[in-house]
């Protein structure tokens, strides 16, 4: 999928301008202009603010148009790539589209993060490590996570990732509402 296109078609289709879409997003209209032109890929933390100035989720702008029939069980080729960049997030399923709860194995290069700004949302958040370590933020408190080691918490509390170390941190993560 071509994000910036993807961005510009939405946008376009809710007869924004570049300027009212960065204007609402907080982002400057030149970030706007060169991921539109496909020039760059936003971080997860950078998208998400475009998304919710779009008021569409991660999940909704990654979904397949098609409509999914009820599933229960899903080979490992039944996850869908809704990340960018360095960021694999590997979604349970082709759509998240009226589920409360979302499933995703997240593989992260070295040196990934969400984003310089800490992300806040509704909903709650859960992960556990399986590789790799994670240096996970929320509000005031930081850890660094490495295998076997989760974290669980209310998403409207500023939080952020950032991978530690030289090698790739692939974790399981779980969140409501979907993203």
């Amino acid at each position: 999928m071509d994000v910036g296109r993807q961005i510009r078609k939405i946008r376009q289709s809710r007869g924004m301008s570049q300027r009212e879409l960065a204007k609402i997003s907080g982002v400057s209209n030149g970030t706007i202009s060169v991921l539109e032109k496909s020039q760059s890929d936003p971080s997860v933390g950078l998208l998400r603010r475009i998304l919710d100035g779009l008021d569409i989720s991660i999940a909704e702008f990654f979904a397949d148009e098609t409509s999914e029939p009820a599933t229960y069980f899903f080979a490992k080729e039944d996850f869908v790539n809704i990340g960018t960049g360095k960021v694999q997030y590997l979604q349970m399923g082709k759509s998240s589209k009226g589920r409360m709860l979302q499933m995703i194995k997240e593989v992260s290069a070295p040196g990934t993060s969400s984003g310089a700004a800490a992300l806040s949302h509704p909903g709650e958040e859960a992960g556990i490590i399986i590789s790799g370590r994670m240096e996970v933020t929320v509000g005031d408190e930081r850890r660094i996570l490495g295998p076997g080691d989760g974290y669980y918490f209310d998403s409207t509390l500023p939080h952020r990732f950032r991978t530690i170390g030289d090698e790739e941190c692939c974790l399981i993560s779980a969140c409501t509402p979907p993203f």
